[in-house]
Parts: C-alpha cells; structure tokens; sequence
C-alpha cells in the first residue's frame, strides 16, 4: 500500500519495457516493436500516475498552480494528457516535431530537455528513498519533487500554447458568464414552475434542450446586460453566441412585442416541445 514502494515496481516495469525496445530490431520485428510502444506508453502513464499521488502526498501545499488548464480547449482536457507532455517532451529532445511547427518546436527542446532531466533525477531519488524509508520523504526529495512538478507545469503551458490557440482571460470571463445565465435560467424556471427539482435530480434528458432555450429567452430578456447582451459587437460575445447575432437580434425583436401571458406560453412550450 505504500506508494513509494508503488513506485519502485511502476519504475521497475518502465525500466524493463525500455531495455527491451533497445534490444530489438524494430526493422526485424516491426510487430512486437509496436507491442512494446504500446507497453511503454501503458507503463509510463500508471508511473506518472503514482508520481502524482505521490506529490499529492508529499508536497500538497505546494504544488505549481495548474489555473491555466481553463485556457485549453475542452477537448484537450483527458485523463492522459500528463502522458501525451512526456512523450512531446521525449519527441523534442530527439528533434522530432510531430504536433508543433519546427521553430517552435526548437524553442520547446529546452524545456522537454529539463523536463526529462528532473524525471530521471526524481526516478533516482524515489527509488533510493524507496529501497532505505518508504515511509517518509526527507526535504531533497520534497525539493526535487517540486521542481519536477513545476517544470512539468511549465512545459505543459508552454507546449500546448504552441500546438492551439489557449483561451484568453476575456474568453474565459465570457465562458463564466454564460454557466451564470445558465444557473439564474434554472432557478427562475424553479421559481416559475417550469421544471421541477425531481426532473434536475434524475437528469431528466429533456434538460438538454430546454435549459439552452430557456437561457436564450433570458439572457434577450430577463439578464440584457448578460453574456446574450446585443449592446455588444459580435467579436465581444462568446463564441458560443456570436456566429448567431443576427438571429439573437430577430428573435429579441420578437419576444419584445409578447405579453407576459404570451410569453409565460412560449416558455412552458419550450419545456415540453423536443
């Protein structure tokens, strides 16, 4: 149950898998080349995996901050994504540029060459900690567990910078702002009666469409100064919504000129209609 005995076996088994890839001809053998990557990555992943319960562990309160992870894009956002930043890092170091242009790549291999550095120190020191007390961990292997965690972290801003557009601090406002109309969209439809709390607590499937409909109306409506606001020009909305201004202004248009009776019936028949 210890993990840094945890983490002598996972270093244990990358330190395998990599002897054996050195010692096959991959032209002879292309097949059992590939099967071993595959280990490898597998390996690696569960290694880096321990490491970070180790951190968590070790050096709670001071981890490097990881607050831009809300600049990347959702879809970037997967549970191997410490992974895919070793092997980047591993790629760089070996002039190889898969995902990033060549120029930015060669700024990169710095960063990937620390990186890969500080892995290998951290390697040493947690299995030599491992092997003598594997119940505690003295300040040089907290001090190499930090700088490891924050060239990771540096590495990790800086690569996938290089590879997408980040959102900017404007966007992620933007982004706030809507999970905001969203939340007052559904107290007010409680308030109203519109959905219930039962429908919200069994994931009622319908909440996908109603909800989004009902925040239209709100955020024309209701919240004008909101994210929906078409005060603003269509480069101040969030992505979300400015593909759409000119329709947001006709359908704002429209709902202008209902009563609340006719409104209120909109509202109910866009928490029933699919």
């Amino acid at each position: 149950p210890r993990l840094l005995s945890q983490f002598f076996f996972a270093d244990e088994r990358v330190t395998r898998v990599v002897a054996e890839i050195n010692g096959l001809d991959a032209e002879l053998d292309p097949q059992q080349y590939l099967v071993l990557l595959n280990q490898l990555h597998l390996s690696q992943a569960h290694l880096l995996a321990v490491l970070e319960r180790i951190m968590e562990e070790c050096i709670p309160t001071q981890r490097h901050s990881r607050d831009y992870l809300v600049k990347f894009p959702e879809e970037l956002l997967v549970d191997n994504l410490g992974n895919h930043m070793l092997f980047a890092a591993e790629c760089l170091l070996a002039g190889t540029f898969l995902e990033v242009e060549e120029s930015d790549g060669a700024q990169l291999r710095p960063q990937a060459r620390n990186l890969l550095c500080s892995l290998e120190l951290v390697r040493t020191v947690l299995r030599e900690q491992s092997l003598s007390q594997p119940n505690s961990y003295p300040e040089p292997v907290r001090a190499v567990l930090i700088q490891f965690d924050r060239l990771f972290a540096e590495f990790e801003l800086s690569y996938v910078s290089s590879l997408v557009a980040v959102k900017s601090p404007d966007e992620i406002y933007r982004q706030q702002e809507i999970i905001v109309l969203f939340c007052e969209t559904v107290e007010r439809a409680l308030h109203l009666g519109y959905l219930t709390q039962e429908m919200i607590d069994g994931y009622e499937p319908l909440l996908m469409f109603t909800i989004p409909r009902l925040a239209i109306i709100s955020g024309l409506l209701i919240y004008p100064e909101g994210p929906l606001s078409l005060e603003r020009s269509p480069e101040e909305m969030s992505r979300v919504f400015s593909p759409f201004y000119n329709l947001l202004k006709k359908i704002r248009d429209l709902l202008q000129v209902l009563s609340a009776e006719e409104l209120c019936l909109l509202e109910r028949s866009l928490c029933t209609a699919e």
